[in-house]
């Protein structure tokens, strides 16, 4: 079993930044892929990022490349969520996703979540 407890996530202004940590308990996070989402209200869960599990692979969706970056220290078994030059349209609830072996941004992919924290981006 693994726990994902998402943190970092607040109110900002627009072109401010935030970090977000996404730490897990009960397993090891070393052999997995992981990822973040979001959920903005009303709309379905999306992809941001994924990191694999050599943390040498990243993908981004079009809509944070360039302003969000994706790492993972294993030996914390936690990943983080730089972003950077926020916008409004990045307000949603944040979730961190443990993925398998292949780096991915299909949802079904990903395992376990966890709660998510609020991210919400003033203009």
């Amino acid at each position: 079993q693994v726990q994902l407890v998402e943190s970092g996530g607040g109110l900002v202004q627009a072109g401010g930044s935030l970090r977000l940590s996404c730490a897990a308990s009960g397993r090891t996070l070393r052999s997995y892929t992981m990822g973040w989402f979001r959920q903005a209200p009303g709309k379905e869960r999306e992809f941001v990022a994924a990191l694999s599990w050599s943390g040498t692979s990243t993908n981004y969706a079009d809509s944070v490349k360039g302003r969000f970056t994706i790492s993972r220290d294993n030996a914390k078994n936690t990943m983080y969520l730089q972003m950077n030059s926020l916008k409004p349209e990045d307000t949603a609830v944040y979730y961190c996703a443990r993925g398998g072996y292949y780096i991915s941004s299909e949802i079904r992919r990903y395992d376990y979540w966890g709660q998510g924290t609020q991210v919400t981006v003033s203009s």
